[in-house]
């Protein structure tokens, strides 16, 4: 056990070091005098089980507050918080003194930018390993995902705090400028006071693999909102290839966000002056806080819904909000059932595999028939609906200027060091939405034609070509796409084409309970497995057969989505087998969407 006299919010590098140094202690009275923290060479100790413990068997996640850019200045540093965020560039490898000798006591600088303690020179130490990961709001993220992760009203307990510290001090005889307890270790509140202003000397404890400089943001040469607020994140213990780029997780961890660390010390006794260039001077904490990570979790879908039904998903459940989604659909889409129908199936898709250069499992839609006057009033109440239904969606008008100017493709800057976004940087499961009625007569410069190609790339293979300078990635991607035009798009080649023909105006809205059923429904299903029998795949194989015969301008890439969608049919009644009864309901679906486009 830590201690009581630590809260583990306010104060958690307290807790951090009593773990180290009571394992330290333990470790040394058993190797007999030898180096007791080569034993476990700077992994975790027991304290970030400690912390683990404390969120998430003590209920005490709620209790930490969420790190953002209305919050940033009213939060304490050195003070535990939670932080979402998608990793927009990985930084490399960071070494840094994670501990060392101080007499006969060992002390560690693990999850803090600068040590606590003055340290001897010269002195026994550890060089120690984390990775550096720059984060920022994930792309398109939508309102509602914020309600799933609210954490305390950091302004009202602020100004409560505020006020109850001040007195409790006046009480315990305490100056405003204390912040150290009895046995030592740094005591601290959750929120910001004024600086001390003393003669402490603070000595960095990194060094950085990082070439050159690092940016302090994502260089604002992009169209994507909402990603002016980024963090530089310190992971600690972390096998290699757990988090890849573009990943969204939730870190939990020490906050620091302190301007004295903005600069090097100017102490010419800093032993880590003559070894590294610290990374912080390329990203000032006044401009880019950090955050030691403790615990961290990828996020899912489910992750953001803030009150999923506490049911088990059968199938009948499953099947009654299906119908409920699919007649609000359908009253959207102005009474199109047949539109709503491939809508669904749409929204339900995702990457399952991919074999060779073909991508199973998506179903990229085109809906043909609009012109800017419906595509204000259908398409604004459809985008509108689906920013209510998934965590990621952006709206991008597909006009010429936008495709010559847009910055569609992220880039490596070699001289900096760092990945430079682009509009196509996105978390996986994001929908995009297109609209094609604002294209005019007009004229694609190089850069037009090199974003039109990476559109028709991630729509055919569900890539993204990255730009590294002197050679192009393509990074594997999920991304539903739905694109909106007068008639089939030739910019941006859809695996199923829609006629709309709408009757009625739309005029509803959902509430917010079924909101949240149909997010809980579409992040439910989308995460089932799906298979087929034997027996019904070789009937849906001879009926496949038998239709190209009939019919000799079928292709393969079209009997592939036909299966496509019967397996998506399949998941959105909640079955993790394909049936022939999807089957049927899908070569119906094919009848009446070729029969609307004759």
């Amino acid at each position: 056990m830590v201690g009581p006299q630590y809260d583990l919010v306010g104060n958690p590098l307290g807790a951090v070091r009593a773990t180290f140094e009571r394992t330290a202690t333990a470790a040394a009275a058993e190797s007999g005098g030898s180096d007791p923290v080569a034993a476990f060479r700077g992994k975790d100790w027991g304290a970030c089980d400690f912390f683990r413990s404390f969120l998430f068997e003590e209920d005490g996640l709620d209790r930490v507050p969420v790190l953002n850019a209305s919050n940033l200045g009213l939060i304490k540093p050195n003070t535990l918080v939670r932080y979402r965020g998608m990793v927009q560039d990985m930084l490399g490898n960071e070494y840094y003194i994670g501990a060392f000798k101080d007499g006969s006591t060992w002390r560690t600088n693990k999850f803090t930018d600068f040590s606590p303690f003055s340290m001897p020179h010269p002195c026994d130490s550890h060089l120690w390993e984390r990775h550096l990961f720059h984060c920022v709001p994930a792309p398109g993220q939508n309102s509602w995902t914020l309600e799933s992760s609210p954490g305390p009203d950091v302004r009202r307990m602020s100004s409560c705090l505020g006020t109850e510290l001040r007195e409790k001090r006046k009480r315990d005889g305490d100056s405003d400028d204390m912040d150290v307890s009895e046995n030592g270790h740094e005591e601290s509140s959750l929120f910001c006071k004024k600086p001390k202003e003393d003669g402490d000397v603070r000595v960095s404890t990194s060094s950085t693999e990082v070439a050159e400089s690092v940016p302090e943001m994502n260089g604002g040469d992009y169209h994507m909102p909402g990603s002016s607020f980024s963090c530089l994140v310190k992971v600690y213990d972390m096998p290699d290839s757990q988090v890849k780029l573009n990943d969204v997780i939730e870190f939990i961890g020490v906050y620091t966000f302190d301007p004295e660390l903005a600069a090097p010390s100017d102490n010419p006794d800093d032993i880590m002056l003559d070894l590294i260039e610290d990374v912080t001077v390329q990203l000032p904490p006044s401009k880019v806080p950090r955050l030691h990570c403790l615990v961290w979790r990828k996020l899912s879908p489910h992750d953001f819904i803030s009150r999923p039904p506490v049911v088990e998903p059968s199938p009948s459940i499953l099947k009654d909000i299906r119908q409920s989604l699919l007649s609000h659909l359908t009253l959207v889409l102005g009474n199109d059932e047949l539109a709503a129908q491939c809508l669904l199936l749409h929204l339900l898709s995702r990457l399952r595999n991919r074999v060779d250069v073909v991508a199973v499992g998506r179903l990229s839609l085109n809906f043909t028939g609009f012109n800017r006057e419906s595509a204000s009033i259908f398409g604004n109440k459809l985008y509108s609906l689906i920013q209510k239904l998934v965590p990621y969606s952006q709206a991008i008008p597909m006009s010429i200027e936008y495709l010559n100017t847009a910055t569609l493709q992220p880039r490596k800057d070699n001289k900096s060091g760092r990945l430079v976004t682009g509009v196509l940087q996105l978390p996986q499961g994001s929908h995009l939405t297109f609209d094609e009625t604002l294209l005019q007569t007009g004229s694609l410069t190089s850069k037009g034609v090199e974003n039109t190609m990476l559109l028709k790339n991630l729509m055919e293979s569900q890539k993204v070509d990255y730009d590294f300078e002197y050679y192009k990635l393509d990074m594997a991607t999920d991304v539903q796409l739905l694109t909106l035009s007068e008639g089939k798009s030739n910019i941006l080649p859809s695996d199923l084409v829609v006629p709309f023909r709408p009757s009625s105006v739309p005029t509803i809205s959902a509430g917010s309970e079924e909101l949240e059923s149909w997010r809980w429904y579409l992040a439910t299903v989308r995460s089932l497995p799906q298979s087929t029998e034997p027996e019904t795949y070789q009937t849906i194989q001879d009926e496949m057969v038998s239709a190209m015969r009939d019919d000799r301008s079928l292709g393969c890439s079209e009997l592939s989505r036909w299966l496509t969608m019967a397996q998506i049919m399949a998941s959105s009644f909640g079955e993790k087998r394909l049936s022939l009864e999807h089957w049927q309901m899908v070569k119906e679906l094919e009848r009446l969407r070729k029969q609307r486009s004759q």
